[in-house]
């Protein structure tokens, strides 16, 4: 029987995604995916073997930034340079990550479409950077951004964009993950108690929506589509995260993170195989080609990023972290 404790799925997982940096193309899923293996690593205690193994990976990209594009995805994949200066105190790994924050700023900015994806790439960017630097600018574009964001819908769930006002999965996942990831870096901005009931509330909503099975829908609010693996992942780290920080209270959240959890770990395979992780997803010119939206069952980068990280934030809680 496989092991389905968090800590067995993160290294389980972990042996997999993140092995490798700077196939094209560099998107966020290959720095989401060292991030949690950095994560992994400081629960076992092997930070340093591990900063080594991906400081060797990442050089390239370290030596010449620029190997990045000018958008969103491909910036995004820098989240791990922070975690990865905190081990080495390389100079570089940590001006790696404000280059990416820069150039989103500068570069490429938020989407005037409002794409929930935004939420995610510039909660994870802009924020590490405000922890790094403590620099106003960083925080308040954030923040300020996330609080005029304006796809939130009466049901409680955000559109993909103003083009496509269907509610995608892995959007709302995106949306619920982005907040946690501002919260979570930036404590002590004008905007955070707004931001906090916000992202409470749009969890509450989820939950109404989460399958028996724990995992959620690839149209959140239609249960006769697929359930979809990096939704589940992604939803069910903003929980823990939420939990472990404690902006979240009341309902049964403990119950539905478990079920979330038992959800994905049923869903993985021993080999890091996943099921059913919809593919990259722009904003779809209709409600059908959401329904339809392909989806992959087996090694993914994308859903298998995402599922490292929640195993590794259910494995830091368990350990007291």
């Amino acid at each position: 029987m496989n092991d389905l404790t968090p800590l067995a799925l993160a290294r389980r997982l972990g042996s997999v995604y993140g092995q490798r940096f700077g196939a094209e193309p560099l998107t966020y899923p290959q720095g989401v995916a060292l991030s949690g293996r950095l994560r992994l690593a400081a629960i076992e205690g092997t930070s340093s073997a591990t900063a080594a193994e991906i400081t060797a990976l990442v050089e390239p990209v370290v030596a010449n930034p620029a190997l990045l594009p000018d958008n969103g995805p491909c910036l995004a994949t820098v989240c791990f340079a922070d975690e990865l200066f905190a081990v080495t105190g390389d100079q570089r790994h940590r001006e790696l990550l404000l280059a990416g924050a820069d150039r989103y700023l500068d570069r490429v900015g938020f989407d005037p479409d409002v794409r929930v994806e935004d939420f995610f790439f510039a909660g994870t960017l802009l924020g590490r950077a405000y922890r790094l630097t403590q620099s106003p600018i960083y925080a308040d574009r954030l923040m300020n951004y996330l609080a005029a964001t304006d796809t939130l819908q009466a049901n409680g769930l955000y559109w993909h964009c103003h083009a496509s006002p269907w509610f995608w999965g892995r959007g709302n996942a995106f949306a619920a993950l982005g907040l946690a990831e501002a919260l979570s870096y930036v404590p002590d901005h004008p905007k955070r108690p707004s931001l906090v009931a916000r992202n409470a509330a749009h969890l509450v909503a989820l939950a109404g929506y989460q399958h028996s099975s724990g995992l959620w829908h690839q149209v959140v609010d239609d249960p006769a589509t697929y359930l979809e693996h990096s939704a589940t992942t992604i939803i069910g780290c903003a929980i823990a995260r939420g939990l472990r920080e404690g902006w979240l209270d009341g309902a049964d959240w403990p119950g539905i993170l478990a079920s979330a959890w038992d959800g994905t770990a049923t869903r993985t395979g021993s080999a890091g195989e996943l099921d059913q992780v919809c593919g990259s997803t722009g904003p779809l010119d209709n409600r059908h080609a959401y329904v339809e939206r392909p989806f992959s069952t087996g090694i993914d980068e994308r859903g298998g990023a995402m599922a490292l990280w929640f195993s590794a934030e259910m494995a830091r809680s368990m350990a007291g972290g």
